[in-house]
C-alpha cells in the first residue's frame, strides 16, 4: 500500500480478510453462497480500505497475516460509469500492487474468462440489453430456454460477459469475489422485476449466481435492506467502522460553522459577501500556516455556492457581480461551475466553464465553485471549506450531503491547536434557528437508514457551531503555565492489531529520515538482530524441531485392495525442495516482518557466501520464524526499544514540522500499552456563545475568566452542568489559584488523554474534565480533577485507569482527584493516595468507594 492505514482502517481490513477466508471455505467446501458489507461514514477511506483486502487477496500480506488466494476474481460493481472510473484511479493510487491488475471492462471486452489476481470494473450501463456485452446473451438468461436456443449460431460464437461469468464461476481453480461499491445504489425493484444487478448476484438462467458477494455502503441499514431481494445466502458478520474513530483519526474536519440571520429578511448578498470575506481569510490562514511550517505549497481553499434547482440567469449574474465586489483581483477564470447540464455558462457577459467535479480538487486556479445539489457521490473536494447555500429551507439533505463531500481535512491530518483550519463553514441564508437544527443533527449523526442520500460523514467528537466567536491564548496568565500544560503527560490509546516489529523498522527509517537519530535503520537492525540470535540459542531444541519441519512434507498414503478390503496406512516423508523452503520463508516474513528476515538473512551470511550458505540461511529464518515464544520475545524486545527511542528523542522531535510529527504520532499510536506523549498548547479556538433551548429560545451561555483560551475580552463561553459548577467554584477559590484549562472530549493534540479498558476489555480513552493551575512553592504546580459519574457501567473501568496513570506519571502533579455527588453530597477520591488505588483495583461498586472512609468531603 502506498498510503498507511488509520488504525481503525486496519481493524476494518482485517475483519473483512477474516470473512472472505470463511466465504471461500463455505463456497469451495459446500457450494454455501455468502454476502456481507463494509459499511463506513463519508470520509472513512472506504475504497482506501478496499484497496488493502484486494492487495491482501491477491498478493497476501504479512501484516494481516493473510496468505494469498492464486485464484482470486474481483469483480468491482457500480450503478455508475465515472463511479467505476473514480475507483479504479483510487485503489491505483492506493496500491501499487495492483496497478497493471485493474481493468476497465469496455465494450469491446470478449475474454472468454476472468484472469484469475486481476480487478475487473463494471457498471449497471454495460449489462443493458442494448449493450454490445450481453450481445447473444437473451437465451442464457431465459431460464425456460431449451438446449437448442442456449447454442449460439456461427455469427454469434464469439463470448459475451455472462460467458465469462459461467466461465469464471464455474473453474473449481477460481474464486469470484463481487464487490458492491455503494451497495444500495440500483438495487430497489423496478415494477416487480429484478434490477440488472440482483440478476447478477442471483443468477439467472444457466448463468449461475456470484459466489461471494461484499458490499460497501455507508450504513449497515442500507445494505441490509439492498439485499432483501437477495435469496439463498448466507450472511456473514457485518464489518462496521465506528464514525467517532473516524472523527478522531482527524481525516474529517472537527467542526462545521452554520451562519443563519438573525432576523427575516433578504440576505443573500449580506451571508455571500461573508463567505467571500471567510474564504479570503481561510487563504491567509492556510499561508501563514504554511510558511511557519516552512511548506512549499499552501492549501487553497475554495468557495461553493450552491443554486437551486432552476436558477435564473439574472440570480446567477447577481451572484457572480457580489462575489466579484467583495473579492478585488479575483478573475472570471477562478470562478466555474459542476451544474448536470455539463455546459460553459454564458450570461451578462461573464463565461463560466463546466468542470468535471472530481477535477476541482488539484485545480487551484478555480477559487469559487457554482453548483446546485449534491453533485455526485464518489466526489470530494477537501480544499472546500466554504459554502454558501441558495437552497430553500425545506432541502436539507441536499446541503448536508454537499457538505459531506466538504468534510475531509485538506492535508488528511489535524492541524495541531487550531480549531479553525479544522472546520468548515456553512452559511444558510434562507433557514431559521429550528431547520437549521435538522441540518446540524443530520451533520452530527452523519447517515440513517431513513435518509440513505444524506450522509455527511458525522461522528461523536464533532461539533456543529453556530456563529461562533474566537478565541485566543490568554495573554494574563504567566508564560510558565503554558510550559507547564506542555510537559504534562498525556498517553496513546493501544490499538488492538499492533505489530511491535514493523514499529520498531519504521520507527527507525523514519528517525534516520530526519537525522534524529544517526544510522537508526543499522542500529535498529543490529539490535533486533543480535535478539533473534540470542533467541535462537535460547530455544534452540524448538528451532531444531522446526528446521525438521521446513526440511521435510510428512504424509499418509492410504491403499486398499481391488474389491473390497481393509485400507492400509504408510507414511512417508519426502525433502523439501527450494520453492517449498521459501514458503516456509514467507511465513517467517508475515511472523517477524520482511524487514528483520532480510536484516537477518544478511547478518547470517558471510560476503563471500555461495548460493548453499543463502539457502542454509533461509532455512534458519524460517525455522526461527516457526517457534512462537521466539516470536513474541523479540516483538516484546522491539517494543521496549521503540519506547525507550521514542522517550529518548521527544524533545529533538518537537522542532519537526506539523506533518513530520504526525508520522510519529502515527507510530506512538502503534503501541501495545499505553505510552507518554506530548500536549501540544491551543494557538487558534471557538466556541458558542448562546445556549438553544428545547422551545427554540437562546440565553447566553455564562463565561468565566482565567481560562488558557479566551475571547477579545478575555472571558470563556461555556456551558457547565451543576456538578462542574462546583468543581471550578470550589478549585478557583483555593489559595494560590492562576487558571484553567476545560480539557477538550476529542482526541486532539491538546486534550489530555488517559487509557483504560472497558468492561469488554477493549482500550479506550478517559479525558478528565479540567486541569487546574496554581502557584506552589517550587513554581506553577497542576492538578487534576475529573467530576466522575459513579452510576454510569464504565465508572470503575475509568477508575481503574486514573489509578494505573498516576502510577506512573502521578508524580507530574500535586493532585490527582475524583469527584461524585452522592445522597446530596459532594465526595473525593485522593487517587494519589495508595490505598484509595488499591480499593480502587479491589471494589466492584464506584459509589461505595465515594461513600466509603476512603473518601471525603469536597470543599
Amino acid at each position: 500500500m502506498r498510503y498507511t492505514l488509520k488504525d481503525y482502517q486496519a481493524e476494518a481490513v482485517g475483519d473483512v480478510l477474516g470473512n472472505l477466508v470463511q466465504a471461500k471455505d463455505m463456497y469451495h467446501r459446500y457450494g454455501s453462497l455468502s454476502q456481507f458489507s463494509l459499511s463506513a461514514t463519508t470520509g472513512a477511506g472506504k475504497t482506501v480500505m478496499a484497496a488493502a483486502v484486494i492487495e491482501a487477496l491477491v498478493m497476501g500480506s504479512d501484516e494481516f497475516d493473510f496468505p494469498a488466494d492464486p485464484g482470486a476474481v474481483v469483480l468491482w460493481f457500480s450503478d455508475d460509469p465515472s463511479l467505476n472510473e473514480q475507483s479504479r484511479t483510487r485503489i491505483q493510487a492506493a496500491s501499487s500492487e495492483l496497478d497493471w491488475r485493474l481493468k476497465l471492462i469496455t465494450n469491446d471486452f470478449r475474454d472468454t474468462s476472468f484472469q484469475p489476481g486481476h480487478v475487473y470494473f463494471l457498471n449497471t450501463q454495460k449489462l443493458s440489453k442494448s449493450s454490445n456485452l450481453v450481445k447473444g446473451a437473451g437465451a442464457k438468461l431465459d431460464p425456460t430456454a431449451t438446449l437448442d436456443e442456449l447454442t449460439p449460431a456461427p455469427d454469434e460464437m464469439q463470448s459475451n460477459i455472462y460467458d465469462t461469468l459461467i466461465n469464471t464461476i464455474e473453474n473449481k481453480d477460481l474464486t469470484l469475489y463481487l464487490v458492491l461499491d455503494e451497495a444500495h445504489r440500483g438495487m430497489k425493484p423496478q415494477r416487480d422485476r429484478a434490477t440488472i444487478v440482483q440478476r447478477l448476484i442471483n443468477g439467472q438462467g444457466v448463468v449461475p449466481p456470484i459466489p461471494i458477494v461484499f458490499g460497501i455502503s455507508a450504513t449497515v441499514d442500507r445494505f441490509e435492506q439492498a439485499m432483501k431481494a437477495v435469496t439463498g445466502r448466507s450472511a456473514l458478520p457485518s464489518v462496521q467502522v465506528d464514525s467517532a474513530l473516524v472523527q478522531a483519526s482527524g481525516l474529517l474536519k472537527d467542526d462545521i460553522v452554520l451562519t443563519i440571520p438573525a432576523e427575516t429578511g433578504a440576505f443573500e448578498g449580506v451571508l455571500l459577501r461573508r463567505a467571500v470575506e471567510k474564504i479570503r481569510e481561510a487563504g491567509r490562514a492556510w499561508d501563514e500556516y504554511t510558511r511557519e511550517q516552512e511548506e512549499a505549497d499552501s492549501v487553497v481553499p475554495l468557495l461553493v455556492v450552491q443554486m437551486a434547482d432552476k436558477p435564473s440567469d439574472e440570480k446567477l449574474v447577481s451572484t457572480i457581480d457580489t462575489i466579484l465586489e467583495a473579492w478585488p483581483g479575483l478573475g472570471n477564470e477562478a470562478i466555474a461551475n459542476v451544474f448536470g447540464e455539463h455546459q460553459d455558462l454564458k450570461l451578462g457577459g461573464y463565461t463560466v466553464p463546466y468542470i468535471e467535479p472530481q477535477r476541482v480538487q488539484d485545480s487551484k486556479h478555480i477559487r469559487v465553485l457554482i453548483a446546485k445539489s449534491a453533485i455526485s457521490t464518489g466526489w470530494d473536494c477537501p480544499r472546500a471549506e466554504v459554502l454558501v447555500s441558495f437552497r430553500p429551507a425545506s432541502d436539507p439533505t441536499n446541503i448536508t450531503q454537499l457538505l459531506g463531500r466538504m468534510i475531509r481535512t485538506p492535508l488528511a491530518r489535524r492541524i495541531p491547536g487550531n480549531e479553525v483550519l479544522n472546520s468548515v463553514d456553512c452559511m444558510l441564508p434562507y433557514f431559521d434557528r429550528d431547520t437549521a437544527k435538522r441540518v446540524a443533527e443530520m451533520l452530527m449523526h452523519g447517515a440513517t437508514s431513513k435518509d440513505d442520500e444524506g450522509d455527511s460523514g458525522g461522528g461523536e467528537g464533532r461539533r456543529v457551531l453556530f456563529d461562533p466567536v474566537l478565541l485566543h491564548p490568554n495573554e494574563e496568565l504567566p508564560v510558565e503555565v503554558w510550559e507547564k500544560f506542555e510537559s504534562l503527560p498525556t498517553v496513546t490509546i493501544p490499538k488492538h492489531r499492533s505489530k511491535p516489529i514493523k514499529r520498531f523498522t519504521a520507527l527507525a527509517a523514519a528517525l534516520t529520515k530526519d537525522k534524529v537519530i544517526d544510522q537508526a535503520v543499522r542500529k535498529s537492525n543490529d539490535e533486533l538482530d543480535r535478539v533473534v540470535e540470542s533467541r535462537a540459542m535460547q530455544y534452540k531444541a524448538q528451532v531444531d524441531r522446526a528446521r525438521d519441519d521446513v526440511l521435510t512434507m510428512s504424509g499418509e498414503e492410504l491403499r486398499a485392495r481391488l474389491g473390497g478390503g481393509l485400507w492400509v496406512n504408510s507414511s512417508f516423508e519426502l525433502a523439501a525442495d527450494p520453492r517449498a523452503i521459501m514458503e516456509a520463508y514467507k511465513v517467517a516474513e508475515r511472523h517477524l516482518s520482511p524487514a528483520l528476515c532480510s536484516s537477518y538473512v544478511d547478518y547470517l551470511v558471510p560476503e563471500d557466501a555461495i548460493e548453499d550458505d543463502l539457502l542454509e540461511a533461509y532455512i534458519e529464518v524460517a525455522a526461527i520464524g516457526l517457534v512462537p515464544d521466539i516470536v513474541a520475545s523479540v516483538e516484546a524486545e522491539a517494543e521496549r526499544l521503540a519506547r525507550t527511542w521514542l522517550t529518548d528523542t521527544r524533545v529533538d522531535r518537537k522542532n519537526l514540522s506539523d506533518e513530520k510529527q504526525a508520522e510519529y504520532e502515527r507510530l506512538e499510536g502503534m503501541s501495545t500499552e499505553p505510552e507518554r506523549i506530548s500536549l501540544v498548547s491551543p494557538k487558534t479556538g471557538q466556541t458558542e456563545m448562546k445556549i438553544r433551548q428545547a422551545d427554540g429560545s437562546e440565553t447566553d451561555l455564562p463565561s468565566y475568566r482565567n481560562h488558557l483560551m479566551v475571547t477579545d475580552s478575555g472571558e470563556f463561553p461555556v456551558e457547565l452542568n451543576g456538578w462542574e459548577q462546583r468543581v471550578l467554584a470550589v478549585e478557583s477559590g483555593r489559595s494560590g489559584y492562576v487558571g484553567w484549562w476545560r480539557n477538550p472530549d476529542r482526541a486532539v493534540k491538546e486534550s489530555l488523554a488517559i487509557a483504560y479498558k472497558d468492561p469488554s476489555r477493549n482500550w479506550k480513552s478517559l479525558r478528565p474534565d479540567f486541569v487546574f493551575f496554581a502557584q506552589g512553592q517550587n513554581g506553577i504546580v497542576v492538578d487534576l480533577v475529573d467530576p466522575h459519574g459513579h452510576h454510569l457501567s464504565d465508572a470503575m473501568p475509568k477508575l481503574r485507569g486514573l489509578a494505573d496513570f498516576v502510577e506512573e506519571w502521578g508524580d507530574e502533579f500535586r493532585r490527582v482527584e475524583s469527584v461524585a455527588e452522592t445522597n446530596g453530597v459532594y465526595r473525593v477520591l485522593d487517587l494519589k493516595r495508595d490505598q484509595v488505588r488499591q480499593a480502587i483495583r479491589e471494589h466492584h461498586d464506584a459509589k461505595a468507594l465515594y461513600e466509603s472512609d476512603l473518601a471525603g468531603d469536597y470543599r
